[in-house]
């Protein structure tokens, strides 16, 4: 699926940006599926629907109303819907993401981030592999996008080179899922943008330091991330946001063993936040 200089690049700076990661059939029942789930939040005053873990599949930014929706994430798509399953588990993304890490592949975990016009969700600079540890990291975000992605409607934002780097997310002992603030504008200098069109797809390093600023444009920007583990990678904590089919082998065979790595890891507490948005200290509609 990948060329040799697209598996290069990928090791050496951290991520990859590859086109048709879905077909144009594909991205529109994606899109549909997502207004549908838009229109039906303008019912709720508050986070709604359950993971299994008991908390919001339906995450609602403050100021979230019926004339002006907010939803900013959906949970697991793929758990309640066979059009993210079939684009996920069983499209070509996996198979991208074995090109990088070799052909035993699991799935973990998937969301949908979403900045419509008009909404101030933006995401701190962080890590992945803090939120989810592995006993190894050969694992991969991909971020597939829905929507045309521009500067102005809040792209992402990567640092690269930064997958060789490891961070703190705990500020005064807590876990805070992001970066020292304080590091923001040494990070924002060093960030390029990721921009592209529907279909297009970032293939991210666990690793990769990451953010991204609000929507400040009139058009939506809707992300679809799914989170790739080698087979041989086992967690060390609970899924951040487990699903049904967290840890479901989806190319080659499943590990026998588990392959450990010598690192030293920050073991995140289990928070109680529905997102990470409002772990890393946004607003959530119906909480004062």
């Amino acid at each position: 699926m990948l060329s040799k200089a697209q598996v290069d690049q990928f090791w050496e700076n951290g991520f990859v940006i590859a086109e048709n990661g879905a077909t144009v059939e594909q991205l529109n029942e994606l899109s549909v599926q997502l207004d549908e789930w838009i229109e039906q939040s303008r019912d709720h005053d508050k986070n709604y629907g359950k993971t299994p873990d008991g908390k919001a599949r339906f995450d609602l930014e403050a100021g979230h109303s019926a004339e002006q929706p907010r939803l900013r994430r959906v949970a697991n798509p793929a758990d309640i819907s066979e059009a993210y399953y079939e684009v996920l588990i069983d499209g070509v993304i996996p198979d991208m993401v074995a090109d990088l890490i070799g052909p035993d592949v699991k799935f973990h975990h998937c969301k949908v981030n979403i900045k419509l016009p008009g909404m101030q969700t933006r995401v701190d600079f962080h890590q992945d592999h803090p939120y989810d540890p592995h006993t190894n990291d050969d694992m991969v975000t991909a971020l597939l996008m829905l929507d045309e992605m521009t500067e102005g409607n809040g792209c992402p934002l990567l640092v690269p080179g930064s997958h060789r780097k490891r961070y703190s997310h705990f500020q005064d002992g807590k876990f805070t899922g992001k970066v020292d603030p304080s590091l923001n504008t040494e990070l924002e200098q060093s960030a390029v943008p990721i921009t592209g069109k529907p279909g297009d797809v970032c293939l991210m390093h666990t690793w990769m330091v990451h953010g991204g600023p609000p929507n400040h444009s009139n058009k939506p920007r809707r992300l679809l991330i799914c989170d790739y583990p080698a087979a041989d990678a086992m967690p060390l904590t609970h899924p951040m946001v487990p699903s049904i089919y967290s840890h479901k082998v989806i190319r080659g065979q499943p590990a026998k063993v588990a392959r450990m790595i010598k690192a030293e890891l920050e073991i995140r507490t289990q928070y109680e936040e529905d997102s990470f948005f409002e772990l890393q200290g946004q607003a959530t509609a119906g909480k004062s």
